[in-house]
């Protein structure tokens, strides 16, 4: 395996030296500050609460928010980057503030069994909602490099780390960790100590890919030669904007559809959009440029579609 991404005891994008700081970064920051947001977040829907305390045996995925789904295959509750905390930062009185709640409540999840985070920024590690399942729960936290320590410090007994290609097998569950382009910090200090990437999971005869936060790369036609096809995908559409800006490390919706064709997925799913106000793009935007690129891509309306928070599809 290359150790491209291994760098002097951090780690670094073999396709792009992270960009994300500097005078760039303090004029991205002062841009947010001065905008306010235009278009609506999404509307949720009410869970079928029953159905998902129950099922054993359909594979369903629910969208709660953000990058957080609710994923049932072959028995297991699986969450992605959970978060059900008011604000995406250090703090809950400062910070990107949620534009709509969870579509599931603390009490309405289901029992977890096991809990995947792509990374560590405060919009896909939120340490309030790791503590509350590691008490609540405790599920198994698969992560990717040098995240355990901080997951154990929120209380979780079981922590699994994977670098890049790496896998994690429970039972009749493979979970490998796979490329993203992104980075990595919490705080001062800290930039890109830690890896950051995606998830293929498999069991009952089903792959899934969640994508984590990404640029896009070169990585994703690798992923769909390796492991494609892919039955479902969750792929990032929002916190694109300024493009200039964001582009190395947030996709936009045009790049979602490549990304769908290159790790060649069967359906896929939007996600990271509506929840916070990260970048500068009005907040219903991503939904219709995704329409428009599906349809550019000569794609059928439902082999990408956009959930609402709290919809449950089968697959």
């Amino acid at each position: 395996m290359s150790a491209e991404h291994h760098h002097r005891g951090r780690f670094r994008n073999p396709h792009n030296r992270d960009p994300h700081s500097g005078a760039g970064l303090l004029k991205f920051l002062g841009q947010w500050a001065r905008s306010r947001p235009s278009g609506a977040p999404p509307v949720s829907c009410r869970p079928d609460l029953a159905f998902l305390a129950g099922n054993r045996s359909v594979r369903t995925a629910t969208w709660i928010g953000h990058a957080s789904f609710l994923i049932q295959l072959d028995g297991l509750n699986i969450l992605t980057d959970p978060h059900l905390s008011p604000r995406a930062s250090p703090v809950q009185w400062a910070g990107p503030e949620r534009l709509l709640p969870p579509a599931l409540t603390h009490e309405q999840i289901p029992p977890v069994d096991v809990v995947l985070i792509s990374h560590n920024h405060y919009d896909h590690l939120d340490a309030a909602t790791v503590r509350w399942l590691a008490m609540a729960h405790s599920p198994l936290f698969i992560v990717p490099l040098g995240n355990a320590p901080l997951l154990r410090r929120l209380g979780a007994q079981r922590v699994e780390e994977l670098d890049w290609w790496g896998l994690h097998r429970r039972g009749g569950l493979n979970v490998r960790l796979v490329p993203a382009q992104h980075f990595s910090g919490r705080g001062a200090g800290d930039r890109n100590a830690t890896l950051w990437g995606g998830f293929v999971f498999e069991a009952d005869g089903a792959k899934v890919y969640f994508a984590g936060d990404t640029g896009y790369s070169p990585d994703f036609a690798d992923i769909g030669r390796r492991l494609g096809p892919i039955d479902l995908s969750l792929i990032p559409i929002g916190a694109y904007d300024p493009r200039q800006f964001m582009r190395p490390m947030h996709i936009d919706p045009e790049e979602a559809v490549q990304i769908h064709l290159d790790v060649r997925s069967k359906r896929s799913l939007a996600m990271h959009w509506g929840t916070f106000r990260l970048t500068l793009e009005p907040l219903d935007e991503p939904p219709v440029r995704l329409g428009r690129a599906r349809a550019a891509a000569g794609l059928a309306d439902s082999a990408f579609t956009v959930p609402v928070p709290g919809e449950t599809l089968t697959w």
